[in-house]
């Protein structure tokens, strides 16, 4: 079990929970969510009175875990995804009414410290955990299938990962730099009689957007049952 202890101008790591509690300014909780209920009576009693509490856990809403504190906490539950590996994570973030807009300040800039982040309702985070919560897994499973098929058809795997990776982050960086809608992309792509666009209407044949959709919102139903379940 690992808490991270965050301070203005420095990142303490300890696996003393109270001792954590104690010291901390921002409390980020990052466990299981069935380890919420057992940390945080484990803590309760010693964490500061101002303290900001950061919930990172799918189906525990900022309700849940002032319940468990047995008070009125300032908290803010995030959603963040494993690209902040490599500094490049989509979080998305919810406060509470306690918050003041200099916490807001600081809160942000945390997560876009190692990514881009959002603002969003906390009704909208089982939407956040199906279009990039979880996401990323369907992105490796992209490039995967892309990778095979080239190997199948005589690239070598090394290189086969590089182009079709490349080809996925070069294309989420044009959606986000030009602003374009993607579909407008899509068509740039696409020429008449071309290569392109038979392998479109393959994708579409075999039900390529219908999958996508259809696996997000399988996401979405097991997120809001984790959250009604508790």
């Amino acid at each position: 079990m690992l808490i991270l202890a965050l301070y203005p101008n420095l990142l303490n790591v300890s696996l003393d929970e109270k001792t954590v509690a104690l010291n901390s300014d921002v409390l980020v909780l990052s466990v299981k969510p069935k380890h919420y209920p057992k940390l945080i009576e484990t803590i309760k009693e010693c964490v500061k009175s101002n303290v900001i509490i950061v919930d990172i856990a799918a189906g525990v809403t900022i309700r849940d875990v002032k319940h468990y504190f047995g008070k009125d906490l300032k908290v803010i539950k995030a959603m963040p995804n494993t690209p902040a590996l490599v500094l490049q994570a989509m979080s998305a973030i919810s406060f509470d009414d306690l918050v003041s807009e200099e916490d807001k300040t600081c809160i942000t800039s945390i997560f876009n410290s190692f990514g881009k982040c959002e603002v969003v309702d906390e009704t909208m985070m089982d939407a956040i955990t199906s279009v990039s919560g979880s996401s990323p897994a369907y992105v490796f499973m992209f490039i995967e299938a892309m990778a095979d098929e080239a190997v199948a058809q005589g690239l070598p795997r090394k290189q086969a990962y590089t182009f079709a990776a490349q080809a996925v982050l070069g294309s989420a960086q044009m959606v986000l730099e030009t602003g374009m809608h993607p579909g407008a992309l899509k068509d740039m792509v696409c020429s008449p009689g071309g290569t392109t666009i038979d392998a479109v209407c393959e994708l579409e044949r075999t039900g390529f957007r219908a999958s996508v959709e259809s696996a997000m919102r399988v996401c979405n139903e097991k997120s809001k049952k984790m959250t009604e379940g508790k």
